[in-house]
């Protein structure tokens, strides 16, 4: 059965508020909660980013079901991989063994922030493999030094590991991603709906005689309110951004870069990719590509934090049993 999750879209809401809007989703019937991780927002107008970890710890405490997700975090640059490695162990352990790991190789916009410039694709992607190597071997609770062409770890330790080890999921878009992290994580995160991400994840793990079920995780955003037009017209505001596509948005530095980049986006454009108004069943119909891709879980985003505690109370329950029964 496919699970369905809520985004925790820390870019359009404050932290005291996303922990409020974690426990509402938990009470609405959600599998899973997963959380942005950004310095930034990608539009000004969306007037948020406070830290991603922070924000979890609290949620952790204030949840007691729902699986947690970071999606994603970039372990590379903002973060040293020894450092997400003894986050993600006490997020385990608050969580009680709900909280899988979701990493990718970062985009310009959070990462450029601690002035060490912003790597070529290829590189971002050799650093993520070091840096998984990395977090898989300090979680096994050893002493542990490692010497790679990007990354040293001296004499490290985690010292509070937690009894079920943290799963990663790692986020990919083709197949050259696919060769490098297949071998290396537990679950496929992509965000588009791809049925060839997801036959060639689960040959390249056959190949390499990876054990245990591998999820594919995928992200679906829709602006529900009772008035189509503000509906559509919040989804433009907040979300024209996200039709640049990876390979643009991985490389725009500021939320100027995003505004100017989808200057030109029109509202119907974002209307027509984007699932709109109080129609229920159009809103659920928006996961059928997910779903007909092969995806195991999908993360919600309700756009925009103006209506957000309405959707949570209103519209989740009856939008899962939709999405549920297509599912």
């Amino acid at each position: 059965m496919t699970r369905f999750g809520y985004t925790l879209m820390g870019e359009q809401s404050g932290p005291r508020e996303l922990v409020r809007y974690a426990q509402a989703a938990e009470d609405a019937g959600f599998d899973f909660e997963v959380s942005s991780d950004h310095y930034s927002p990608w539009l000004v107008s969306q007037g948020h980013s406070p830290h991603a970890w922070t924000v979890l710890g609290a949620v952790a405490h204030a949840t007691s079901r729902v699986e947690l997700m970071t999606y994603v975090t970039c372990p590379t640059m903002r973060y040293h991989p020894a450092v997400v490695a003894q986050k993600a162990a006490t997020l385990q352990l608050l969580s009680e063994g709900r909280f899988i790991l979701g990493v990718g190789s970062g985009e310009s916009l959070n990462e450029h922030v601690v002035g060490q410039g912003w790597p070529s694709v290829d590189t971002r992607q050799e650093m993520l493999v070091e840096a998984i190597e990395i977090i898989r071997e300090l979680h096994t609770g050893d002493l542990i030094t490692y010497v790679g062409e990007h990354f040293r770890v001296d004499s490290a330790r985690i010292w509070d590991v937690p009894d079920s080890p943290v799963e990663i999921g790692v986020a990919v878009s083709g197949e050259e991603g696919i060769e490098a992290f297949a071998p290396l994580a537990d679950h496929l995160i992509a965000v588009e709906p791809q049925v060839e991400l997801v036959e060639q994840w689960d040959e390249a793990r056959g190949a390499e005689g990876a054990e245990g079920v591998s999820r594919k995780i995928g992200q679906v955003p829709v602006s529900w309110d009772p008035d189509k037009d503000a509906a559509v017209q919040r989804a433009h505001d907040q979300f024209r951004w996200f039709g640049g596509g990876w390979p643009v948005n991985a490389e725009l530095p500021t939320p100027a870069s995003f505004a100017a980049a989808s200057q030109f986006v029109r509202p119907e454009d974002v209307a027509g990719s984007i699932a709109c108004g109080p129609d229920l069943d159009e809103l659920a119909e928006s996961v059928r590509p997910f779903l007909d891709a092969g995806f195991t879980d999908i993360a919600i985003v309700q756009i925009g934090d103006e209506q957000q505690e309405r959707f949570l109370a209103e519209v989740a329950e009856p939008l899962l049993e939709r999405m549920r029964a297509l599912g």
